[in-house]
């Protein structure tokens, strides 16, 4: 059974050659939400991308993220995805996961669509046999056709898309991350993979949803963080948080 536990969990990340470049540096600073530390090394800015977050999650959670632009919830999303491990602080994640916020990750473009249907499912957690083994349901979920045996490199943005995409969502995942409700490719592509998405939010055991739409949050949630400057404002049912980031938004 999923089951995650962050106590006091903190990212800083290191951001070199930005001293001294004003404009630079205000907008790292808008971006990750966090406070730029001066570090010994004059080239190096620290950024607190995520501070002292604790939080727990059992099976049946739907957890809802919101919060400004560079609030820390993409970061958060990183540490519950194993892509960031917390500088400071405690991260204990059990059960696998699915992130559909960094789709290309683990894709190599000069590797064929097959190539990387194989190493972003390793990636994900499967073994080589399970990799083969999702290999006819990407084929048709996708629909690439002859592309999957041409290098990534020759594909168009929404075919990229496609594949990563297939790929994720073949995987089951015991806990699912997502960086808002994704729209890919055309309008019948999209609806196939909007029910796509939907079946894996309803067999997921735990899910994780960073939106700026207060419906999908509502929709999908029965439980809301609050995110800010990388700290967790307040974490309970999804009207209430939502009324209270409104109320602080509207000052």
């Amino acid at each position: 059974m999923a089951h995650i536990v962050l106590d006091g969990a903190s990212v800083e990340l290191a951001i070199y050659n930005s001293r001294g470049r004003g404009l630079k540096s205000e907008i790292l600073r808008r971006t990750v939400g966090g406070g730029l530390q001066n570090d010994r090394d004059s080239s190096i800015q620290v950024v607190k991308a995520l501070s002292e977050v604790s939080l727990e999650a059992r099976d049946g959670d739907r957890i809802g993220l919101i919060g400004g632009n560079g609030a820390g919830k993409t970061t958060l999303l990183r540490v519950l995805s194993r892509v960031y491990p917390p500088t400071s602080g405690i991260a204990s994640i059990e059960g696998r996961v699915s992130s559909l916020i960094d789709l290309a990750m683990g894709m190599d473009t000069d590797a064929t669509g097959y190539e990387n249907i194989e190493m972003r499912s390793i990636m994900l957690g499967l073994d080589y046999k399970q990799a083969q083994a999702i290999i006819p349901d990407v084929e048709e979920f996708s629909q690439l056709g002859d592309f999957l045996s041409l290098p990534i490199r020759t594909y168009s943005s929404g075919m990229m898309l496609r594949l990563a995409f297939a790929v994720s969502t073949a995987v089951h995942p015991d806990i699912l991350i997502l960086d808002e409700v994704i729209g890919v490719g055309d309008a019948a592509f999209a609806e196939r993979a909007e029910d796509r998405l939907h079946n894996m939010i309803q067999k997921a055991s735990i899910v994780f949803l960073a939106s700026h739409d207060n419906n999908s949050i509502r929709r999908f949630c029965n439980r809301t963080l609050w995110m800010k400057g990388g700290k967790l404002m307040m974490d309970g049912p999804p009207d209430e948080v939502l009324a209270a980031y409104a109320a602080d938004s509207a000052v």
